[in-house]
């Protein structure tokens, strides 16, 4: 098996993961609230600049998600961290 074949085979093994865990998350009515003291350096360091945009453009690339998803997460980090 190839590194190539692996890293495919590692990724969807990822996201059936992340799958379940958002359908236990639903089942068990569970919210997930991402610790503030957690929140991505850049992403916060572009919201202190006053630049949201980038700061989506650099959640979108970490966290892999559409746009309307990364703008929710972006304003959720804004609002904890009182930006």
């Amino acid at each position: 098996m190839s590194l190539e074949e692996s890293v495919d085979q590692l990724r969807a093994r990822i996201i059936q993961l992340e799958d379940r865990v958002e359908f236990l998350y639903k089942h068990l009515n569970i919210k997930y609230l991402e610790d503030p003291n957690l929140a991505n350096v850049k992403v916060v360091e572009m919201l202190k600049k006053g630049n949201k945009i980038e700061a989506i453009k650099i959640y979108r690339g970490i966290y892999n998600v559409g746009l309307a998803e990364a703008k929710n997460a972006v304003e959720e980090i804004a609002a904890r961290q009182g930006l």
